[in-house]
Order: C-alpha cells, then sequence, then structure tokens
C-alpha cells in the first residue's frame, strides 16, 4: 500500500470515528453508558489497529526475505558468470 493510499484510510477511519462518536453523544442514553460503550469501542478498535499493524510487519518481512533471496540469487548468477569470463 503506498503512503498516499494509507494517509487516505487514516484519515477515512477518523473521520468515520469522530462521526461515530457525535452522534454517540447525542443518542438517548445516559453519559456513563455512553462513556463506557465508547471505551469499549475504542479499546476493540486499538486492539484491531495492534492486529493489522502485525500482519502488516509479518507481509512486510515475508516481501523482504523473498527479494533478500532474489537479489542472493542474482548475485551469485553474476559471480558465477565473472568466474566463467575471467576464468
Amino acid at each position: 500500500m503506498s503512503r498516499h493510499t494509507t494517509d487516505k484510510f487514516l484519515w477515512m477511519l477518523g473521520g468515520i470515528g469522530l462521526g461515530a462518536g457525535i452522534a454517540l453523544l447525542f443518542a438517548p442514553q445516559s453519559g456513563r453508558d455512553t462513556r463506557r460503550y465508547l471505551t469499549r469501542k475504542a479499546r476493540d478498535g486499538r486492539e484491531r489497529v495492534v492486529e493489522t499493524g502485525e500482519e502488516v510487519m509479518d507481509r512486510g518481512r515475508k516481501v523482504y526475505a523473498q527479494g533478500k533471496h532474489a537479489v542472493d540469487e542474482a548475485i551469485e548468477f553474476v559471480d558465477r558468470g565473472r568466474r566463467a569470463v575471467i576464468g
């Protein structure tokens, strides 16, 4: 995901969260119930962000390993060619 796309996605999530929070403030519930609900939802959201971050890190590690393997193979190929030409 490009940085631009990630920024847009984060702004969208922030807007959704802000809109939901404002809607809850005008909901026909007591303040205590609304605060508990918001706390629970914030905790759930934080857990999802952590899980998503871990998934992104895992995918990044896999891509890094694949890229490193490809580069190592290319270096080996170049070295074999160099040895064949130089003798």
